[in-house]
Formats: structure tokens, sequence, C-alpha cells
């Protein structure tokens, strides 16, 4: 009897190998569920001639883990956003790779392997600069999901099978697994349709899904920008009723979103599409003062069509410099406030970039090193007023200087700054040294370079009161005899 049970316990379980979407099992922990209580919804296989999928685009790195996670009896799919660019025929910036196999598993089957996450672990498999994020297969939400009093999830570590995992996901267009092995796509929720009709439908009930992750709102946003797709009405429907849910996700998700946004190369166009579907408060509280204003919405829409058309041409892009761009008009109507009020001009300024990161870090974790890059930016702009003596050569040295400079341009060309200065700096730190100096030298002719090198009339310090008269007056002969 204990040799039959033993025996009965120790037996392992049989594999379904032939349908498509059922779960190995054997990989897996459903947490005391039956797997049979969620049916298996079988996938649509498109094939290479139907998807057209070009290999070449894909990271040799993702197909290394798909093949070692297959050679050793697991699934393993390129998954997500990748798909979705790679039917596109564009090629994705990311990988991710799903499986069936655990975090564990895929850990110990590369030696540079990481597992990460709290709400959901997944493993980061690093070649060299390049990372891929492994997941394992989402079993669907149950009962015994970590979620607040909104329905945001906050913690759900538990797995399921590739049916189960498709549902899970956002938008149909992003529910989608290629193999690379057989170069098939497999799709569960006719997403490859919407793909071609450029719809954004969202998987299950919109309103429920956006309240277990607000950012999803952000997320269908910027896609229909980047994608130029339309937003499927009903997943559009519920957006500004829900636009508060944001104020209860984590200031870092936010920020890594708006990053997100902001490198899509379509950020002027995501914008527009946060402001019209009511979601700027939640992403950027101070964005409705800043396109509001007349001289900064110029400033902000030449800033971003810059970043879009460097991200198009694959040139590097700045987080500091484009959240410079999006809050200096803020920092400047401060500044002038103080200034006109009598503040001296650089505590002024100092004190106006405090006011507005603080105020900004209630709502987006900016990282410090960011801010710091603002505002060595910031500070540079008034510097570039000043182009008499030593100052030019010295300004040249700080590492800060192109950045700055390309702010200053920048602001140059929307009537924010004088042109002739920003065209005078272009030429004076592009050329040599003596170049430099026959600059310096003609500018000392000019009325501008004469009002720059003008002394400034020294403030006389008032002398504090004596009680002995005549011992001031002598104090001050004696000392107007030295």
């Amino acid at each position: 009897m204990i040799r039959k049970f033993f025996k009965r316990l120790l037996a392992k379980p049989t594999l379904s190998k032939d349908i498509p979407g059922k779960q190995s099992h054997t990989h897996l922990n459903h947490g005391g569920k039956t797997p049979s209580a969620y049916g298996v919804h079988k996938p649509k296989v498109w094939t290479l001639a139907e998807h057209k999928i070009d290999r070449r685009l894909v990271s040799h790195n993702a197909i290394r883990v798909c093949e070692t996670l297959q050679a050793k009896g697991y699934k393993a799919f390129v998954v997500g956003g990748a798909v979705r660019d790679l039917v596109l025929g564009m090629r994705p910036k990311d990988f991710d790779v799903a499986t069936d196999a655990s975090p564990e598993q895929v850990q110990r089957l590369f030696r540079r392997a990481r597992i990460i996450g709290r709400r959901f672990q997944i493993v980061h498999v690093m070649f060299g600069p390049e990372t891929i994020e492994t997941s394992t297969f989402r079993a669907l939400a149950s009962s015994s999901s970590e979620v607040d009093e909104h329905g945001r999830v906050l913690r759900d570590n538990e797995f399921g099978r590739q049916d189960e995992d498709a549902t899970r996901r956002d938008f149909t267009v992003n529910a989608l697994y290629y193999d690379p092995s057989t170069e098939t796509v497999w799709d569960y929720h006719h997403g490859m349709e919407d793909l071609r009709a450029k719809t954004l439908r969202m998987i299950g009930e919109p309103s429920q899904r956006y309240r277990e992750d607000p950012v999803r709102m952000l997320r269908v946003v910027r896609f229909a920008a980047k994608l130029n797709f339309t937003i499927e009405p009903a997943t559009y429907a519920p957006i500004a009723d829900l636009a508060d849910l944001l104020k209860n996700v984590p200031a870092s998700r936010l920020f890594d979103e708006m990053l997100k946004l902001l490198m899509s190369g379509s950020a002027l166009a995501c914008l527009k599409g946060l402001r019209k579907a009511g979601l700027h408060h939640g992403v950027f509280p101070l964005l409705d003062a800043i396109m509001d204003q007349e001289r900064g919405e110029a400033f902000l829409a030449e800033a971003l069509s810059r970043t879009d058309q460097r991200v198009k041409d694959g040139k590097p892009l700045s987080p500091g410099f484009l959240f410079a761009c999006l809050l200096w008009h803020l920092v400047l109507e401060n500044w002038e406030k103080k200034v006109e009020r009598g503040e001296v001009k650089f505590p002024a300024l100092f004190a106006a970039m405090d006011e507005v990161l603080a105020e900004q870090a209630e709502r987006t974790a900016i990282p410090r090193r960011l801010t710091g890059d603002m505002r060595e930016i910031w500070a540079f702009q008034p510097r570039f007023e000043k182009r008499a003596g030593k100052a030019p050569f010295r300004m040249l040295e700080q590492q800060k200087f192109r950045a700055a400079l390309d702010f200053y341009e920048l602001r140059a060309e929307t009537g924010d700054a004088d042109p002739e200065v920003a065209r005078w700096w272009r030429i004076f730190s592009d050329g040599e040294s003596n170049n430099r100096q026959h600059l310096m030298d003609q500018l000392r002719e000019t009325p501008a370079g004469r009002a720059e090198a003008a002394p400034k009339k020294k403030r006389r310090r008032k002398r504090k009161p004596n009680g002995n008269a005549s011992t001031g007056a002598a104090n001050s002969g004696q000392q107007a005899g030295e």
C-alpha cells in the first residue's frame, strides 16, 4: 500500500505536446488551481509567408535565449512589442522572451542572468550591452493576487499557460508570440488582424484592465502616436473617467513611462494625445502651465520636433536635456518674477530652479543625475551673455557646455534669446585658438562688446556708525592718505 502511494507520488505527469497553447505543468506551479478550469484557447498560427517577418531584424541574442530554452524542452518565444514592430517591418529597440520555464530554471541556463521584480518576477539575461528580458507565462488574475483599494495589481507571481499569458497582456497587437525556430507567429486575440487594420484594442474589459494597471492608459496613447494607429472606441472611452488612477502609480514608474514617451520618436504627438485624452495632469502636473504659454509652447514644440528627428536619425538622446526643455519656461517665469522683485540675478535663478524641481518631484521621480544635468544647462544660460575677458575660454572647458549651447540656440530660434549671441558662441566654440582670440578682439570693437567689457560701478560700503566723531574723521583722513 505504502509502496504504491510513493510510486504514484514520484511518477512523472503526462505532457501534452500536440495541443498549441497547452502548458507543460511539469515546469509550473499553479498555486493549487485546476488547469482545466480555464480551458485552452487555440491560437491562430501564422506562417512566414503570411507574417513576412525578416529574421535578420531579430536580435541574435533573443534567438539564442529561445533556442537554449527549447533545447532543454521548454517553450520559448519572442513576444510583445518586438513582434508587433517586426510584423510592421520595423527594427525593435529591445526584445522580450516568454517561456514556460520558471525564473529559477531560466537563470540556471545562462551564465549572466539575474532574477528581478517584485510585482512580477522576470529574468534579465545579459549579453554585453544587450539585455533580453525573459518572463514566465503568467496565469489569469485570481483572488490571490495582491491589489490596492483601486484595483491596481501590486504583486502577482503566479505562473500559468501560454494562452493565459496572452490574455493577461494589454493590447491585441502586443499579444503575439514569434518562434524563431519555426518562424511562425502565434496569435490568440486576432492581433495580426488589428495590426493590419492599424487599430489598438484592449484585451478584456477596458475599465477593469486600466484599474489593474493605470499606466496602460499612457501606453495606449504612446502606441497610437508612435504607430499612427487608431484607438478602438471601447478602449478609448473609459480613459478620461479613470485618469485620476494615475495618482496612485509610483512616481518612479511615471517617470519611466514619461521617458519612453519623450524618446518614442513621436514625443510632440504623444503630449498632444495626453492632453486630448485628459491624462496630462496624471503624467506631468505642470504640462498645462507649459503648453498654455504662447512663448513656452513654441519652444517646447521645437525642442520635441528636434528630439523626434534625432530618434529617426538614430542619434543618441540626453534625458537631462529633454527635461530641461520641458521645465525651462517654468524656471524662466519664476526667475523673472524674482528679478523684478529686486533679487540678485544668479541667486534668483538657482532659487527658481529649486522651487520648480521641488514642485515637480511630488509627482515625477526625476533621478538626481538628471536634475544635476538640468541645473547645469539652466545655470549656463545667463553666462552666455558675458563674453568679455577669460570667461568664454573657461566656459569651453565645462562638461555641459555643448548641451547648454544647444539649449541657448534653441531659445534663440524661438525668440527667447539673442540669435546674434548664439551665432557668435557657435563660431567661437567651433573655431581654433587663433580664431577665437580674433573673435574676442573683434567683439571689443563693437558697442555690445564695449558694454559687456565696461567695468561695473562698485558699491560703496556703508561705514558702521562710531560714537567718537573725531576719531572717525581721523581714521577717514588716514585711509585717504594711504
